[in-house]
């Protein structure tokens, strides 16, 4: 019988009590820095991070893991006897789906399938697990792959910013926009849908927007079925913990964790993200 390993990128940021269960492999983002290059949750975490971003005057940027990477990566684990299934995210947010294809046609004929997630953080980590589940199980490469694929159909992810300054220093706002929200309190609301984020509305007030996402977690579930979930933040956890709290209070939940967004997302996120990640139960 054939094993399977779950390969994975670093802005899943899965619990690591959960990625200690199960054969799955982490990536490192990269992160760029002045003259530094920091590999994602390795050479930097998320509180050392957002302190130092808070206060500096030179921007980071990201770029995703090399073709290099994954092949070495893909290399060990078929020497150790596994097929592998590569989960990353969005290949519309990031080159990393493009350097997993690269690295797979360099390892031509071997049991490699690769598979977009279409999103990022926890909603990405929560398709990683039931694939590697199913590997624990005995499933085979194709069986893992199809239940990413049923993972993904009830996984979303929605959140809000606390400031759109990140995004402003990051090229992804004019300064009018980000000036006019700062000036009116207005906390944006997006949602990972398709593969892109796309705006779902703005309110007044953080506390009106954390009521949001729960609100609209309802709406974009149906809100009858069990659900796991994943409160995500950027050095905002008494947020998150609230957050997590309100929507246990609320919906049907059998898992509910806290995780942090990672730093090569939360250098375009900024401090103060947070969010809510599910995914529906079969």
């Amino acid at each position: 019988m054939s094993k399977v390993a779950i390969v994975t990128d670093s802005t899943a940021y899965i619990p690591k009590n959960l990625l200690e269960q199960y054969p799955i492999t982490v990536i490192p983002q990269v992160l760029v820095w002045g003259p530094e290059t920091l590999r994602d949750g390795v050479d930097i975490q998320p509180v050392e991070f957002y302190t130092r971003l808070a206060k500096t005057t030179v921007m980071p940027s990201t770029s995703q893991a090399s073709p290099a990477d994954f092949e070495k990566v893909f290399r060990s684990l078929l020497a150790q006897g596994y097929e592998v299934l590569a989960i990353t995210l969005s290949s519309l947010l990031s080159g990393t789906m493009d350097s997993a294809i690269q690295a797979k046609a360099a390892l031509e004929g071997q049991p490699i399938e690769l598979f977009d997630s279409q999103t990022t953080a926890m909603a990405m980590g929560f398709q990683v697990l039931a694939a590697a589940k199913a590997a624990a199980r005995g499933a085979s490469l194709a069986e893992c792959k199809a239940v990413a694929e049923a993972a993904r159909g009830r996984t979303g992810v929605i959140i809000t910013f606390e400031t759109l300054e990140f995004l402003h220093r990051g090229g992804r706002i004019g300064g009018a926009q980000r000036y006019l929200a700062s000036a009116l309190n207005i906390k944006p609301i997006l949602e990972l849908t398709g593969g892109v984020l796309e705006p779902v509305e703005k309110v007044r007030t953080r506390r009106k927007a954390l009521a949001r996402l729960v609100e609209l977690l309802g709406e974009r579930t149906g809100g009858q079925k069990p659900m796991r979930i994943s409160c995500l933040h950027a050095n905002s956890r008494q947020d998150a913990e609230y957050l997590l709290e309100q929507v246990k209070s609320t919906y049907q939940v059998i898992e509910g964790t806290v995780t942090d967004v990672s730093p090569v997302i939360g250098t375009h996120a900024g401090p103060g993200t947070v969010g809510i990640c599910w995914m529906i139960e079969d």
